[in-house]
């Protein structure tokens, strides 16, 4: 399967994300939505610790903002670019969300709702599937990751 030609430009963008996370403590997961035309909308990274808040994963602050830009809450148009496959939560708020497409980088086999744990956007019975693309840049994020719960457990 070819990749839409800038997929990896938008995927980069989310590691970026990722880093300005890690800079500041976070986990360093990031993400991006684009609109239809390629628009960049919003870009966004975990602010767990920053905000206090177990809702701002990066998709979630990404799907929020991109709503009200939109003045709208259905998000069919776009695609979501995040260096982790979605948790639960995530997953939830993409179906919500009525997001277009989906990307992502690294598998997290211990919360990952895409395809790790459960095809949580595939499910025929929900009213709303998201087709996903998985893998991209996944070694970069999966470093990004690594490096810093590496960092954590020396502390």
């Amino acid at each position: 399967m070819s990749l839409p030609k800038d997929d990896l430009y938008y995927m980069n963008l989310a590691l970026a994300q990722a880093q300005l996370a890690k800079d500041r403590g976070e986990v360093p997961v990031g993400a991006v939505i684009t609109d239809s035309s390629g628009h960049i909308l919003v870009q966004a990274h975990n602010l767990r610790e920053s905000l206090n808040s177990p809702l701002a994963h990066a998709e979630v602050l990404c799907i929020e903002q991109a709503s009200k830009i939109r003045n709208s809450w259905r998000l069919t148009d776009c695609t979501l670019y995040v260096t982790l496959e979605p948790c639960p939560m995530c997953t939830g708020a993409l179906i919500s969300a009525r997001v277009g497409r989906l990307v992502y980088g690294a598998s997290d086999p211990k919360s990952g709702y895409v395809e790790s744990l459960h095809n949580g956007l595939s499910r025929t019975e929900l009213n709303h599937q998201v087709p996903y693309l998985k893998g991209l840049q996944e070694e970069a994020s999966s470093k990004l990751l690594k490096s810093f719960f590496q960092h954590l457990r020396k502390k």
